[in-house]
């Protein structure tokens, strides 16, 4: 049995950033079996210690990411002593923006920083997509920067947070064999709208696993090939009517499809989503 491998990943803040860029790259290492250990709000040399030891002990990797100089400092000397390998995310990066920009970064947490307003801007658009989630109020169509269509699966929830994150008001609807597209979606500026598209095998493998999990009949319709190829067919007939550009996820991380996403907007409309999007990111 192959020994466990424990990435270590510290932060005087949330660890967020170091979590995301960690995930990202263990994605190039599938089956890897790595776990990782996220240590938050680590501002004391009392609170580090423990944690570096411990990595040593057990040859963990340490990602990091303190903006206090001192902290920074003394976990550089910890790993240089106790032969750590170690990943310092944020702090050359801080170093290099000081010399470029000519100024002395402030050295305060992230969660420590007073809240801007792009911060209510991103918690208003993810309240927008929680109520605006499968079409739950249509008038939300015309104020979206966003709408998302597509059949069941082809995730719409879960892109709609993301993207929501970013900073973007997020509506999405499931379109339904044979139901009749709703007049606000019609009145909704058209170019804000993007279609959602999946191969029909994995399409159909995610809907039989839906079923099991609640229990119910896999001979149902949804998640029958004839009836998944025919809802597939009625979605493309529609993104090709309306002329919305058209997103394959098949295959795809959510967060794939939101820089896609983004890149087709920004095609569409240079001047008002891309500059949201280009700030939130």
């Amino acid at each position: 049995m192959d020994e466990a491998r424990y990435i270590d990943v510290l932060s005087d803040s949330t660890g967020e950033t170091a979590e995301k860029v960690v995930r990202a790259a263990l994605l190039q290492f599938p089956m890897s079996g790595a776990q990782i250990r996220l240590h938050t709000r680590v501002r004391s040399k009392d609170v580090a210690r423990p944690i570096l030891e411990r990595a040593a002990r057990e040859r963990a990797l340490l990602v990091f990411t303190v903006v206090s100089p001192e902290l920074r400092e003394f976990i550089h000397q910890m790993t240089v002593e106790l032969t750590i390998e170690a990943i310092d995310v944020i702090g050359s990066l801080i170093g290099k923006l000081g010399t470029f920009l000519d100024r002395a970064p402030i050295g305060m947490p992230s969660a420590m920083l007073p809240l801007s307003e792009e911060y209510f801007r991103r918690i208003e658009s993810v309240e927008f997509a929680v109520k605006s989630d499968d079409g739950k109020d249509p008038r939300n169509f015309r104020k979206a920067d966003i709408v998302l269509v597509g059949v069941s699966r082809t995730s719409k929830t879960p892109l709609s947070l993301l993207l929501a994150q970013r900073g973007l008001k997020v509506a999405n609807l499931p379109l339904v064999l044979g139901a009749a597209m709703p007049h606000e979606l019609r009145d909704a500026a058209q170019d804000r709208i993007v279609g959602l598209t999946i191969g029909i095998e994995q399409l159909c493998e995610i809907r039989q696993a839906r079923l099991r999990q609640l229990g119910m009949p896999g001979e149902t319709n949804y998640g029958m090939r004839e009836h998944v190829r025919e809802e597939l067919e009625y979605a493309e007939s529609l993104f090709r009517e309306r002329g919305w550009p058209v997103v394959d996820v098949t295959g795809r991380a959510v967060e794939e499809t939101a820089v896609i996403v983004l890149e087709t907007l920004r095609e569409r409309l240079p001047d008002s989503i891309a500059k949201i999007a280009t700030v939130s990111a």
